[in-house]
C-alpha cells in the first residue's frame, strides 16, 4: 500500500471501465481491478462475436463524454432507427421510429467486446488510471477515511470508495455482506449470428410466443444477431443441430422479413435468471452494472441500466470530488442507491409483466397482443415510453 485512491474499481468490464473512465477524467486517483487479461486488439475484418449489446442515445453520449465512442469503429457498430414488437399471429403489433422523437436513430449495436477495446484505450489515455490485471479481491475492511481491499496477489490497496463492477457472480458485493434475491425463469436464450440475404436492416424486431420471444438485431453488412428465447431443453436440443438443419429452422420458425438466411455462423446458449442485490452501497462501497442487478434481456437494456449505474455514481462522485468533499461519503452513496434502485425496480417489474403475460395462458397472451395493438396507436404514449428507453 503505497497511496490511498481516490477510487478503486473492481471488474474491467464495459461497466467497470465506464466508471473507470468517468471518474479518471475528473482528475481523480483510480485503480482499476482485472481478473482476466487485458482486451485485445481486434482485426478489423474479424468474423461478428455472438455477444452483442444495444447501445441506447443515453449510453452512446455517455461514451462520448468520457471519449471512448470515437475508439469504436464505424465498421463494427449498426444503427437502428426502427423498433418492432408483435404478438405470436404477427397481426398486432407495435412500432417505434426514431423520426417521431426528430432523431437520427435510437442507438446502435455493437458487439461487447468492441465496447470494452474501446474503453480500455481509453483508460490507456488517462494517466489518473492504474490498472493491475490477473487480481481479484480475497478480502473488503472499510473504514472511516477509507477502505482497504486485499487481493489475491497479496497486494493491499486503500481507497476513499470502492466501485463493484465484478458481474452476476460480484465477489466485491459477497465480500461486502450483501445478499441478493434470485430467480430463475425456467427458459435459456440461444444467440445465432447469421449472414442474411438482405443487407444491413436498420429495424429491431421481436415477436413474443408462448415458449418466449424471438429477436433480431442487425448487425453492419449482410448480418444479424438471433435471439431464441425456450426452456432448456428445447433450446440445447437446437444448439444441436447442424448448421443447415438450424438454417432451415430459423426460416420456418422466424419471421418472412428476416430475409432469408444464407448461413449460420456461431451459435451459443445461456439460461435466463435474474438476480437483484439488495441494498447498493455499503460504507466506502457501491455496486454497478451485474453486481447490483441481472434483468430479464427480452429489452436489451441490461447493459444500458449498467451504464445509467457508472453516469449516476460518478455524477455525484466527481461532484463532492471538485467540491473538495470526500467522495466515498455514504451521504454521496446513499443518493446514488435512492436514485438508481427505484429505477431498476421499474425495469424489472416492467420486464416481469411482459414475460409473464407473453408466456402465460391463452388469454393473457391475447390481452398482450390487444396492448400492443392498443400502445401502437397512442402516439404521445409511446414517444414517452421511448425516451423512458432511451434514458432521455
Amino acid at each position: 500500500m503505497d497511496e490511498i485512491l481516490d477510487a478503486l474499481i473492481v471488474g474491467g468490464g464495459m461497466v467497470g471501465a465506464t466508471t473507470a473512465a468517468a471518474l479518471a477524467q475528473a482528475g481523480m486517483r483510480v485503480a482499476l481491478v482485472e481478473g482476466g487479461e487485458p482486451p485485445a486488439a481486434i482485426p478489423d475484418d474479424a468474423p461478428f462475436d455472438l455477444r452483442v449489446s444495444s447501445l441506447n442515445l443515453a449510453s452512446q453520449r455517455l461514451l462520448e463524454a468520457i471519449g471512448a465512442w470515437d475508439h469504436i469503429p464505424e465498421a463494427r457498430r449498426c444503427p437502428f432507427r426502427h423498433i418492432e414488437a408483435s404478438d405470436e399471429s404477427g397481426q398486432r403489433h407495435v412500432h417505434f421510429g426514431a423520426e417521431a422523437l426528430e432523431l437520427p436513430d435510437f442507438g446502435h449495436f455493437v458487439e461487447n467486446r468492441v465496447i470494452r477495446r474501446a474503453l480500455w484505450q481509453r483508460l490507456s489515455e488517462l494517466p489518473q488510471v492504474r490498472v493491475i490485471c490477473r487480481a481479484g479481491p480475497v478480502a473488503w475492511l472499510p473504514g472511516g477515511q477509507h477502505g482497504l481491499l486485499e487481493l489475491d496477489d497479496g497486494r493491499l490497496l486503500a481507497a476513499r470508495l470502492v466501485v463493484g463492477a465484478d458481474g452476476a457472480g460480484s465477489r466485491t458485493r459477497a465480500l461486502a455482506g450483501i445478499a441478493t434475491r434470485d430467480e430463475d425463469y425456467g427458459q435459456r436464450a440461444l444467440i445465432i449470428n447469421v449472414r442474411t440475404r438482405l443487407p444491413q436492416q436498420d429495424v429491431s424486431w421481436q415477436r413474443f410466443t408462448a415458449s418466449g420471444p424471438r429477436a433480431m438485431l442487425p448487425l453492419p453488412g449482410h448480418h444479424a444477431s438471433l435471439v431464441w428465447y425456450d426452456g432448456d431443453a428445447a433450446t440445447r436440443a437446437r444448439e444441436a443441430l447442424d448448421d443447415e438443419a438450424l438454417r432451415q429452422a430459423i426460416e420456418r420458425d422466424f419471421p418472412e422479413r428476416l430475409g432469408g438466411v444464407e448461413a449460420v455462423l456461431g451459435r451459443a446458449s445461456f439460461p435466463i435468471r435474474r438476480r437483484h442485490a439488495e441494498r447498493y452501497v455499503r460504507p466506502r462501497l457501491a455496486l454497478v452494472g451485474d453486481a447490483a442487478h441481472v434483468i430479464h434481456p427480452l429489452a436489451g437494456q441490461g447493459l444500458n441500466l449498467g451504464l445509467q449505474d457508472a453516469e449516476a455514481l460518478s455524477r455525484r462522485v466527481t461532484a463532492a470530488f471538485r467540491a473538495g468533499q470526500d467522495p466515498g461519503d455514504r451521504r454521496v452513496l446513499a443518493g446514488y442507491g435512492r436514485e438508481r434502485r427505484p429505477q431498476t425496480l421499474a425495469m424489472i417489474a416492467a420486464m416481469e409483466t411482459f414475460h409473464r403475460v407473453f408466456t402465460g395462458a391463452a388469454p393473457l397472451r391475447q390481452a398482450g397482443g390487444a396492448g400492443l395493438a392498443l400502445a401502437d396507436r397512442l402516439e404521445s404514449a409511446k414517444r414517452q415510453v421511448m425516451r423512458h428507453a432511451l434514458g432521455l
